[in-house]
């Protein structure tokens, strides 16, 4: 599986989003700037973003954005989701109805748990963290920070509040 460019401009756009905080109005070309998101795919992200509750969409020249839920509230999974559809990593997972075999074949059973394995990760990973690890990293100068110590303890730990 790969993400869009999409989805990725949308991740890109809720981190920055998440950053201003709920309810506060971010323009468009600040968030283009900053998040090196092409404005012309911003609107259209901007679209998917709004249809699905995550944040209003302000027309006009004081026009931008406004994240709508906490970003605590907000997980990865929901965005990616939003802006790929449901996570899968071929056909016999989507549709298993498409293959003869699928119920007897042990590599459909592989493929199904790597998806839930990574929709439980995404879905363990919430805007609040994503904003936490970016400021951590932002301290380093580039390539001297490489560890996700941090965000794979904060998937830890939520992953153990499921349990």
């Amino acid at each position: 599986m790969r993400l869009t460019r999409a989805a990725e401009y949308a991740i890109r756009c809720m981190v920055y989003l998440s950053k201003q905080g709920t309810g506060i109005l971010t323009s468009r070309q600040e968030i283009a700037e900053r998040a090196d998101i092409p404005t012309h795919f911003l609107a259209k992200i901007a679209q998917d973003l709004a249809r699905a509750g995550f944040i209003e969409i302000k027309q006009g020249a004081r026009g931008g954005f406004i994240l709508l839920k906490p970003p605590e509230m907000i997980s990865l999974l929901e965005v990616v989701e939003t802006m790929i559809g449901e996570i899968y990593l071929n056909d016999c997972v989507a549709r298993p109805s498409s293959c003869k075999i699928a119920y007897e074949c042990a590599v459909h059973r592989v493929w199904m748990n790597a998806r839930d394995q990574l929709r439980e990760t995404l879905a363990l990973v919430d805007f609040a963290q994503l904003v936490k690890e970016e400021s951590c990293l932002a301290a380093f100068p580039a390539g001297e920070f490489t560890s996700t110590d941090s965000l794979e303890t904060d998937i830890h730990n939520n992953s153990n509040k499921l349990q």
